[in-house]
């Protein structure tokens, strides 16, 4: 009979999902994911069999957290733009808040392993899916409720807005406040 565990998967993987969003799936080493647990290596592995495993369910407990947020923040009252620009915001709010930089995983991850993983490559391309379609559909709200013009393609509309999150993200490692929010008037102005 084999030992209990004496750790929640969940937790684990939150744990693990926020080392990797610090330093990456490549530097992140067995050992630092077993200090950032709390779980021995040994345990580690044998609950979710190998740290690509791990890494899985890290992208997609990430992948769950942002579709609830963006669910959330664009559900609010106020016109397409209104809650769109301020979805972008809180994002930006919240890299430049953090105590390290780090961007957004999703991002990072199409950065670090495109190319060399293809299991990844499509992991994120469903959560920026999932995002664009939130936004198209927010968009095409707005046209129904009249503070979008009809005239508005609501996907483009919807990638071009998932394109420029993608770029705040990875610029709020390094930019200010001020100009990314620049670049969220510009991103909403057509709405």
């Amino acid at each position: 009979m084999g030992r209990p565990k004496n750790f929640e998967p969940d937790v684990a993987i939150e744990r693990a999902m926020q080392a990797f969003w610090t330093r990456g799936y490549t530097a992140t080493s067995p050992a630092e994911l077993a200090e950032a647990t709390g779980v021995a290596k040994g345990s580690l592995y044998h609950a979710f069999g190998s740290k690509r495993e791990l890494f899985g369910k890290a992208l997609e407990r990430y992948g769950r957290l942002g579709d609830e947020v963006v669910a959330e923040v664009l559900g609010q009252p106020g016109t397409a733009r209104e809650r769109i620009s301020a979805y972008l915001r809180m994002l930006v709010d919240a890299d430049l808040d953090a105590p390290v930089r780090r961007g957004c995983l999703a991002a990072n991850t199409a950065l670090e392993l495109a190319g060399r993983d293809p299991e990844a490559e499509r992991a994120v391309l469903r959560m920026a899916e999932r995002s664009a379609d939130a936004i198209a559909a927010r968009i095409e709200r707005g046209k129904r409720d009249g503070d979008v013009p009809a005239g508005v393609d609501a996907r483009t509309q919807a990638l071009l807005i998932q394109n420029t999150i993608a770029g705040l993200r990875i610029m709020a490692c390094g930019f200010d406040r001020s100009a990314l929010y620049a670049i969220i008037d510009a991103a909403v102005a057509g709405l």
